[in-house]
């Protein structure tokens, strides 16, 4: 894979879940977190006003890819969520994107945060991963399970409207959801989602209960959804996860080597904040 190729297939899948994930969400859900979605300078910008979880997914992800970055498109970015009351916005750009974005988000005020690593390769790769839990897709029927179990992995607060809103994703085929769930007997402990669009399949949004990891949910559950990518006719997988560093290690970033993904750079977390009004 050439790297500008990297580039398109890492963020460009990864915008599309983004904006369908909050396109697709039902009118409570909407309102209750606040969420809004729009496209800007060739990639999106998603803003949930009413965030539990203090942040996470106000994002501005796909910037630089078809479309070099400006002072006006990030000016459009930033007037949509001021607009819809975002408290906060990451800028997720790859370090490959075009335009002088570094300085143009240091004019606006924001600063320069933790990275993630993007990981790309291609959807014929059948990694072997032993694993003794029952991998299915995830109906409608056990969408609480699969809500369930996406908070608790990720440490999201239950007692808030995201478990509604993670909710509406099983059954959600004809916008490119995919989800899938791990059995232990009759107890779903694992969770995952496959989006595809445009010739991608995005691995995203894995989650394992806290008692049943080291078991290879996470990697059986890759080896799945790339499976099923292929058979889609995507002709690339893309994912990412947060880097690590001593003090924090991520299993997620050795579960994506292993599955033989490529690990493609590194991407700097820019965060936006608006100013007090005096």
């Amino acid at each position: 894979m050439d790297p500008r190729t990297g580039l398109r297939v890492a963020e460009l899948g990864e915008a599309e879940f983004m904006y369908q994930m909050f396109a697709t969400a039902d009118e409570s859900s909407r309102m209750a977190l606040g969420l809004a979605q729009a496209r800007v300078g060739g990639g999106e910008i998603t803003v949930m006003a009413n965030d539990p979880t203090g942040g996470f997914w106000s994002r501005a992800i796909g910037l630089g890819v078809d479309a070099p970055v400006t002072g006006d498109v990030l000016d459009d970015a930033l007037e949509f969520a001021r607009d819809h009351h975002a408290t906060s916005v990451i800028f997720q750009i790859a370090p490959a994107a075009d335009g002088e974005w570094e300085r143009l988000l240091d004019e606006r005020g924001a600063v320069a945060s933790s990275s993630w690593v993007k990981f790309a390769g291609p959807a014929t790769l059948t990694p072997a991963v032993n694993c003794d839990l029952r991998i299915d897709v995830v109906g409608p029927d056990h969408a609480d399970e699969f809500a369930h179990v996406m908070c608790v992995g990720f440490g999201m607060p239950l007692d808030s409207p995201l478990p509604a809103w993670f909710r509406g994703l099983p059954g959600q085929a004809e916008a490119g959801f995919t989800t899938y769930g791990e059995w232990d007997g009759d107890r779903l402990v694992a969770a995952a989602t496959l989006f595809v669009a445009n010739g991608i399949g995005t691995l995203a949004g894995a989650a394992t209960l806290p008692e049943y990891r080291g078991r290879g949910a996470q990697g059986a559950l890759m080896t799945r959804r790339m499976l099923d990518a292929a058979e889609a006719g995507c002709e690339w997988v893309t994912s990412e996860t947060g880097a690590e560093t001593p003090d924090s290690p991520n299993p997620s970033l050795h579960n994506m080597r292993r599955m033989g993904l490529h690990e493609l750079y590194h991407r700097r977390n820019w965060i936006w904040r608006p100013r007090p009004q005096h």
